[in-house]
């Protein structure tokens, strides 16, 4: 074999095995956290092109992928429901971007048809990213794709009857599990060999789970092993009727055989830049041996990667 045909068999073969996902430490180390873990901030990195709205991430290598929306024209609520939506369908344009770690772009790729247009928070299975698109209102429909991060081409794996907002793939039962607007919902489907699910002849109201959870609504979710699935977000308070909105943001870890969160925390982190909270946008976690690194990527349109660690031994 000529030195060509070996490279080519190399490339091959590396292409063909799977990438490590989510780290399954991440199950034990996550949980030592409290809200006493001190947080340090280690990096700030902007990211060179316009991010639009970004949704979910994914760290692959040294590569971060992300899911973004461009709203065009924002949606307008209606005085009273029209067809079962509270809102119009408005505008937009989706996306799924590759950044390297400088916050240079790589690559991007458009998703979504007319009205479904919104890209939610994303999961990496090894071998490939999990994005859903869907209209930018409740009680919608949603385009689930998956996205080979070396070509960057995705894949229409299948169409569902509600707002899908997060998709993370249990690759230890072969099973997807889904998050409505608002994380409200919870969906499992079953996968076949070919990754598509068998369970779609039901309707949505028979697949649907509520989420005992509701301090947080899921922005990102990500598989961790153990059929865990660790996920951010965020939501509002007042602490009176006439106080100002206080935004609080946190991380949970979901069984996905119950569908009940086994561990949550809030995370008292801002931008600087916004005074959002991190959890606001994509999240992305790995284990260090003492603790964990936390990438956030909080504002709109110029956005910051921070990346933080917290030590809990």
């Amino acid at each position: 074999m000529n030195m060509t045909s070996l490279l080519t068999a190399a490339l091959l073969a590396a292409f063909a095995t799977p990438i490590m996902a989510a780290d399954p430490a991440l199950a034990e180390i996550v949980p030592t956290l409290t809200r006493g873990t001190p947080w340090k901030q280690t990096a700030a990195i902007p990211v060179q092109f316009q991010t639009f709205h970004p949704q979910g991430m994914v760290k692959i290598g040294e590569d971060f992928f992300f899911s973004s929306v461009d709203i065009r024209t924002p949606t307008k609520r209606f005085a009273q429901l029209q067809d079962g939506y509270d809102r119009d369908a408005g505008e937009g344009v989706g996306y799924l971007f590759k950044m390297d770690k400088s916050g240079k772009m790589i690559a991007k790729v458009q998703l979504g048809e007319g009205s479904v247009y919104h890209p939610g928070g994303i999961d990496f299975d090894g071998r490939y990213i999990w994005v859903p698109t869907a209209e930018y209102r409740p009680n919608s429909a949603s385009i689930i794709y998956r996205v080979d991060p070396q070509t960057m081409q995705p894949e229409e794996m299948f169409r569902f009857k509600d707002h899908v907002g997060g998709i993370v793939h249990n690759t230890d039962d072969k099973s997807l599990h889904g998050v409505s607007w608002g994380s409200r919902r919870l969906y499992t489907w079953p996968i076949d060999g070919n990754s598509k699910p068998t369970n779609l002849a039901k309707s949505p109201e028979q697949l649907r789970v509520m989420n005992r959870a509701l301090y947080i609504d899921y922005q990102d979710c990500h598989y961790i092993g153990g059929s865990k699935m660790l996920c951010s977000g965020l939501n509002n308070y007042r602490a009176s009727p006439d106080a100002a909105v206080f935004r609080l943001g946190g991380i949970e870890i979901v069984d996905l055989k119950t569908n009940q969160a086994t561990w949550q925390a809030p995370v008292e982190l801002w931008s600087p830049i916004s005074g959002l909270p991190m959890t606001q946008n994509p999240v992305w976690i790995e284990p260090m041996s003492n603790g964990i690194r936390a990438y956030f990527m909080p504002d709109d349109d110029k956005s910051t990667l921070f990346v933080y660690e917290a030590v809990t031994k």
